[in-house]
């Protein structure tokens, strides 16, 4: 049973929002839509909706940051349900891949998370043994998974009173993969003392002790991992498999069988082509990989041989989490279709998903086309758009902005005529480019909103905080005109965020606003996501005042102390400035009582004009209901940021909050490389922070530089010119260089090589 803990309750229009959604979906509407501003609590109505369905429930976000962020949410409001994380398990992954043109083969590189794959086990443990799960996810969702029933079969259930022989439940662990030990145990180990058995599953932070006795088993306790001290005394436990993926001895047989029949196959198209080369290269490459599955049971890229072991058709698709999850629902619930999908930010996850397969599919087909892999490997693919919809039964798209794709949708499931100037393709997928070019209207948001129904929307925030107030202005003399107002921020002390369009604007822009003394940092793609997270603390606790960035500053920033929002070239019009970023970047500062918003512009384009309108309206709208309700704005009260705590908290492996509450594992320590030493790097925290120092020289610096050397000083302290501290520090420059231009990052070996003739040669 889902049991929502929450000292607040709905407030504004959350529960008329709430009550229309759960309609919807009981009278089983297949997609719904509801469309929430920034800070109406949209995570909130997303929690009510489960509490009152009481079924099963996947919320999907398009990036692992915001994924954890809500998990973390979600983990806290149940803290009684198994709230689970479901992400990619790659820290960094490098497809394997082929560029004709070049004669180059890229082989397959990864770094695997410990700590997430321990979490993607919990979740699919969860989903087969019990029937309250909530599961955050990202696109890896779409991925292939062995079937559900695999899963379910190959287990051990261990209960207290039962009769059973230690040396026979050991027997079942090694046949699951579980390695046998007699010393230190770790997680996928299992060893046996005497009369007592230790379990570690991989999806568990303890370890659990079974002890027997004469009739059986007479305890199973949950232990702490270091002490072996008992943390818990439980009635039964279910052992799943130590490995994803399983398949029986008949099943590995045949797959055997079929992949020596599909390269005979393979091998002889190429000999009718004249394709030697070809023929040559698959024959070996197979043969490799199957004298390594035969000898050891795995290789290199057996993922590409998966629907031999599944013993699926060809184009069928693989199982993935969404199969566990109808499992589930069937399991506890009754009907494999009681299960319901929340896709967060829609507007950026739908197309995310739909894209996943073209992209897998183009890379596939190179390597298959010249002889690297056998025509088996498309069949390792994610989901296509189509396939994923089919096996959705009820799906809830949430975004302050609402896409094309979403609205088109939900015109079709509730058989209304789709408004002209939606994209004529189907719901997720891409848009021809004849579809796109006969298509002489552009649908605005607003536009499309007055010709569908059944689009559910949240207007009112609970603090009874307006949209912010919008002016547009001229782009000449724009930014000494920022200037001024960033100076009346100051005087108020609030914050400003102002959104550019390229990288090096970014920083030019932080960069002057620095030299003429104020305190500014830049945020864009290429800062570490470590980095980014202690920049928005730093200007979350006014270490500094201004952030400049580009598209960062939209989705799922949330920062009060930021009142005004200001945006440069907004009329250039594009993937960074059509309505829908318009509107997302304009929600940053709705946040903050006296949040305001200035589009330096020469000209005032259609998605301008669309985005204005809607907040205009919406302004006026929330400003009647705090009248009607006497409530009067207020600036949004969240606790302040610690300096470099998630800095602490990752290197000691941990982050976020648990089902108990705590911390809890998110991942093995990291090495010296890693983010050990970033506060002393970065001067992070109030000491490290002063009104007469550059900020850039705090929080800027690239990972070589050594913790007690300042780049800065290195470049204009004549002094140490021939030092060996930078002497040391170019070497390690180099070696960065060699490194980048060896992976074909050539772009940051320049960079590298610019930075290595500064020290150099100082005065130039």
């Amino acid at each position: 049973m889902f049991v929502l803990r929450s000292d607040y309750g709905t407030a504004g229009d959350q529960e008329q929002a709430i009550q229309e959604l759960i309609k919807q979906i009981n009278e089983g509407q297949e997609r719904c839509v509801l469309m929430g501003v920034t800070g109406s609590g949209k995570t909130f109505a997303m929690a009510n909706i489960i509490e009152r369905l009481q079924i099963p429930t996947l919320i999907l976000s398009h990036n692992k940051t915001l994924a954890r962020q809500l998990w973390q949410e979600m983990s806290e409001l149940f803290p009684e349900n198994a709230v689970e994380y479901f992400v990619s398990y790659y820290d960094y992954y490098q497809p394997e891949a082929y560029l004709p043109g070049r004669d180059m083969y890229i082989d397959k590189e990864l770094q695997m998370n410990e700590r997430i794959e321990q979490e993607r086990f919990s979740t699919v443990a969860s989903l087969v043994s019990r029937p309250d799960v909530i599961a955050v996810g990202t696109v890896s969702v779409i991925y292939g998974l062995n079937p559900p029933e695999v899963f379910q079969q190959s287990h051990v259930r261990l209960s207290v009173g039962q009769e059973a022989d230690p040396q026979d439940i050991v027997r079942e662990l090694v046949a699951l993969q579980y390695r046998r030990t007699t010393g230190e145990i770790v997680r996928g180990d299992v060893r046996l003392r005497g009369e007592v058995l230790d379990v570690w599953m991989p999806s568990r932070d303890d370890p659990i002790r079974i002890k027997f006795g004469w009739d059986g088993i007479e305890r199973i306790q949950v232990c702490e991992a270091l002490s072996w001290e008992p943390l818990d005394e439980i009635e039964e436990a279910w052992i799943h498999p130590r490995e994803f993926y399983m398949t029986s001895e008949d099943k590995f047989g045949k797959a055997i069988e079929d992949i020596e029949e599909e390269l005979d196959k393979r091998v002889d198209y190429y000999h009718s082509k004249g394709m030697e080369i070809e023929a040559h290269r698959i024959e070996q490459r197979t043969k490799f990989d199957l004298e390594m599955l035969t000898e050891v049971g795995s290789c290199k890229g057996v993922e590409n041989y998966s629907r031999h072991f599944d013993g699926r058709e060809k184009k069928e698709r693989a199982y993935c989490l969404l199969d566990f999850f109808s499992t589930c629902a069937e399991q506890f619930h009754g009907s494999p279709e009681k299960y319901l999908v929340i896709m967060d930010e829609s507007h950026v996850t739908l197309p995310q998903v739909g894209g996943m397969y073209g992209g897998d599919y183009s890379r596939k087909k190179n390597l298959i086309d010249h002889g690297f892999r056998l025509p088996s490997a498309y069949d390792n693919r994610p989901l296509r758009i189509d396939e994923f919809q089919e096996l959705i039964p009820q799906m809830l798209y949430v975004s302050a902005t609402p896409g094309e794709r979403e609205l088109r949708h939900l015109a079709e499931v509730t058989n209304q005529p789709v408004p002209k100037g939606l994209l004529h393709v189907p719901s997720g997928g891409g848009a021809r480019k004849s579809d796109i070019e006969k298509r002489k209207e552009r649908a605005f948001l607003a536009d499309t909103m007055e010709n569908i129904e059944g689009v559910v929307q949240m207007e009112i925030r609970p603090t009874g905080l307006l949209d912010p107030v919008i002016e547009v202005r001229p782009t000449e003399g724009q930014v000494q005109d920022l200037e001024d107002e960033i100076r009346l921020r100051i005087k108020e002390n609030e914050r400003v965020l102002v959104t550019v369009m390229t990288i090096k604007f970014a920083e030019e822009v932080s960069e002057y606003l620095n030299r003429n003394g104020f305190k500014a940092h830049y945020l864009h793609s290429e800062i570490d996501t470590l980095e980014r997270t202690e920049i928005i603390k730093a200007l979350r606790l006014g270490h500094i005042d201004i952030i400049v960035g580009i598209n960062l500053l939209r989705e799922g920033l949330d920062i009060p102390e930021v009142s005004l929002v200001t945006i440069f070239d907004a009329d250039k019009e594009g993937f960074l400035r059509n309505e829908r970023s318009l509107l997302q970047t304009i929600g940053r500062a709705s946040r903050n009582q006296n949040g305001k918003v200035i589009l330096y512009a020469d000209s005032v384009s259609d998605a301008m004009k669309a985005s204005i309108k809607q907040t205009i309206e919406r302004r006026k709208r929330q400003n009647l209901y705090n009248e009607e309700n006497g409530i009067n704005p207020k600036t949004i009260m969240k606790a302040m940021p610690v300096m470099n705590s998630e800095s602490s908290d990752l290197m000691a492996g941990v982050a976020g909050k648990g089902a108990g509450g705590g911390r809890r594992l998110v991942a093995k320590k990291p090495g010296k490389k890693g983010v050990e030493g970033l506060a002393k790097k970065f001067a992070l925290g109030a000491s490290g922070w002063n009104s007469t120092g550059s900020v850039l020289d705090n929080i800027s610096q690239p990972d070589w530089i050594d913790e007690d050397v300042s780049f800065s000083n290195l470049i204009g302290d004549e002094s140490i010119e021939k030092s060996e501290e930078k002497l040391k520090l170019i070497s390690k420059m180099e070696k960065e260089m060699k490194a980048a231009a060896a992976r074909l990052d050539f772009e940051r070996a320049a960079q590298i090589r610019d930075r290595i003739y500064q020290l150099e040669n100082p005065t130039n």
